[in-house]
């Protein structure tokens, strides 16, 4: 016979202090699962860009993050919410992810000028030279 093994799946589940990121950018705990299509969320984020406001969220317009808030009850108020999220250091996780890496690497890029876009270009062709220049030095060894 063939054995089996039965696992739990590694899926984000919505759950209760599952940490969100809303279609404008912030960070939200769940709090209450309202019905399957929208949960009641709270941001207390101490980074204004990333506090949400306490309200009810569509599902679909949010993108559930591997962060969990362990041992948060159920509709728990804003005061709660905030002690548990500072205790779980949920902002400085969301600093040290390539998610949150990312994206200010984004906001960067879309801020630039047209002569800093120049530099970029100037640099990358400086390295793509001097890379290909070890390259030639490496074949030639060979």
């Amino acid at each position: 016979m063939a054995e089996i093994n039965i696992g739990a799946s590694s899926w984000r589940q919505v759950e209760v202090g599952r940490v969100l990121k809303l279609e404008n950018g912030s960070l939200a705990a769940i709090v209450e699962i309202i019905d399957h299509k929208r949960a009641l969320v709270d941001g207390p984020s101490a980074d204004p860009k990333l506090a949400a406001p306490r309200g009810p969220v569509s599902l679909s317009k949010t993108l559930l993050t591997p962060f969990v808030i362990e041992k948060i009850a159920r509709g728990a108020r804003t005061g709660a919410v905030k002690s548990a999220w500072e205790a779980a250091g949920i902002d400085a996780k969301w600093k040290e992810s390539n998610w949150a890496k990312k994206s200010l690497q984004q906001e960067r890029r879309k801020a630039l000028t047209d002569f800093d876009r120049f530099k970029v270009m100037r640099l990358k062709k400086q390295r793509r030279f001097e890379e290909r220049k070890a390259l030639a030095k490496v074949k030639a060894s060979a």
